[in-house]
């Protein structure tokens, strides 16, 4: 069996694919790049691997400079953003870092929380995960990329993996803060989720 990691961020989508593949998981890890809610994302993802009796490691390099959007404290970059949200680079990034770290650890494959809309975002097309995985499985230790859910919803994900709803109840896919805001994109896709799944 393949040595395999996940990038989490304690997000819905990476949180239900880390129960949905614990048996095939060797370790997890978490990226603090300076986004506004790294604190909470790095204490829900610790908590579902201590549940998940999956390791976890954390990554803490301050991007914060080159930020843009939601996620940051610098405003969007509006003439190039699809979103809101919009980060540059930033999924090249955290994977590049996450594979750092995986290589230390004889890690063979990087299991990445992209989902169906995320295609909105050219860093979240298949496309660019076919390119980036191409990139990395021609350098040192061949590492490559799986994105199981790709072509999924985020509901469907999370009804596929299965996932106990107190566990996913952990999960924090706010923008913004360390405590929900409720009005970015990330909240209002948390809350569409659970609404579609009957959890109130």
């Amino acid at each position: 069996m393949l040595n395999k990691a996940i990038l989490l961020s304690g997000g819905i989508d990476s949180s239900s694919l880390a129960y949905l593949y614990v048996d095939e998981i060797n370790l997890a890890i978490t990226i603090d790049y300076g986004q506004r809610s790294a604190k909470t994302e790095i204490k829900v993802s610790q908590r579902l691997c201590e549940k998940l009796k999956i390791r976890h490691e954390v990554i803490s390099i301050d991007c914060g400079s080159l930020a843009s959007g939601d996620m940051s404290h610098s405003s969007v970059i509006s003439s190039l953003a699809p979103a809101s949200e919009w980060w540059p680079f930033r999924n090249q990034l955290l994977i590049t870092l996450a594979a750092m770290k995986a290589i230390q650890h004889k890690i063979e494959v990087l299991i990445v929380g992209t989902v169906k809309s995320d295609k909105k975002f050219t860093d979240g097309s298949k496309k660019f995960f076919r390119n980036l995985n191409r990139c990395l499985s021609n350098q040192e230790g061949g590492i490559t990329i799986e994105t199981p859910a790709i072509s999924l919803t985020t509901l469907e994900l999370v009804k596929a993996s299965d996932i106990p709803d107190d566990l996913l109840l952990w999960a924090h896919s706010c923008h913004t803060s360390n405590n929900p805001c409720g009005s970015c994109n990330g909240c209002f896709k948390y809350l569409k989720v659970m609404k579609g799944l009957g959890i109130s």
